[in-house]
């Protein structure tokens, strides 16, 4: 709050701190960004989509990394895309003058409580501190 101005004229008036919402097992997500998922092979970026066999996989290891860095558990936490939306598709996002391959799909997460509130309060994929792969 000590500088409120944020762009175009807007400023910050208040900030609420909202408690996490009550998750269960499983849980599926909309996404309110694109899901951004990568993986290097030797000097080459490839971008994964929602339709590639081992999405779920990536998906499912970024997130124990995220929650083993915050000092959480990553057992049997997985997530995927959900394969049966059928109005899933890719789009490119442009960031700093490079296009990235990212996904508009629903995401599934499985595992504890606490595991998917952390999916919720900081995203999935690769890149979520640039705003990808927030989920609603």
């Amino acid at each position: 709050m000590a500088d409120p101005s944020v762009c175009f004229g807007s400023s910050v008036s208040a900030v609420d701190v909202m408690a996490d919402p009550l998750f269960s097992a499983v849980q599926r997500f909309s996404v309110a960004s694109p899901v951004f998922v990568q993986r290097f092979e030797g000097d080459k970026n490839i971008h994964i989509s929602f339709d590639d066999e081992k999405s779920s996989d990536y998906l499912t290891e970024t997130m124990q990394r995220k929650l083993t860095l915050a000092g959480l558990s990553a057992d049997n936490v997985q997530v995927s895309f959900d394969r049966n939306y059928p109005n899933s598709r890719t789009k490119v996002v442009t960031y700093k003058g490079i296009g990235n391959r990212a996904n508009i799909c629903p995401i599934i997460v499985e595992g504890t409580p606490e595991q998917i509130a952390f999916a919720w309060n900081v995203g999935v994929g690769n890149s979520t501190g640039i705003g990808f792969g927030a989920l609603k």
